[in-house]
């Protein structure tokens, strides 16, 4: 297995209210050139999990990170306007705690951060460091 030391979050930024699954992410991220999802886990607006990559595979969510960490996306991000907003329904916010407990479980000492802590992006719409 992998040494994993961050867990980084993302959304999928996708206008609020909208449905997409783990085969709509995988095609887009196989449309940019990558050899699958980049995630390893995508959380639904209805609070499911779903495996995208294996945690023992290494992601493609954050570059100069993704040797050592889990990516996990939720779906949204944007609002119905396109711009930058936390869509998160209270499903996913309780799912993403869930997640990220179980994983800290897993991976003891793990640091939780936003995508937006290593990339000049507003991903994932809402400040990780003070919720999470």
């Amino acid at each position: 297995m992998r040494k994993i030391t961050e867990i980084i979050i993302h959304c999928s930024a996708t206008k609020e209210g909208m449905d997409y699954t783990v085969s709509d992410i995988d095609r887009w991220h196989r449309a940019q050139g990558y050899r699958k999802i980049g995630y390893h886990f995508v959380i639904y607006r209805d609070g499911s999990i779903h495996v995208g990559r294996s945690k023992s595979e290494v992601g493609a969510h954050c570059i100069g990170h993704n040797s050592i960490s889990i990516g996990i996306c939720y779906v949204g991000g944007l609002s119905a306007d396109g711009k930058p907003k936390d869509t998160r329904t209270p499903q996913q916010k309780d799912s993403l705690l869930a997640l990220i407990e179980q994983l800290k479980e897993e991976f003891p000492g793990v640091s939780i951060h936003g995508h937006n802590e290593f990339a000049n992006k507003a991903c994932p719409c809402f400040r990780v460091p003070e919720e999470l």
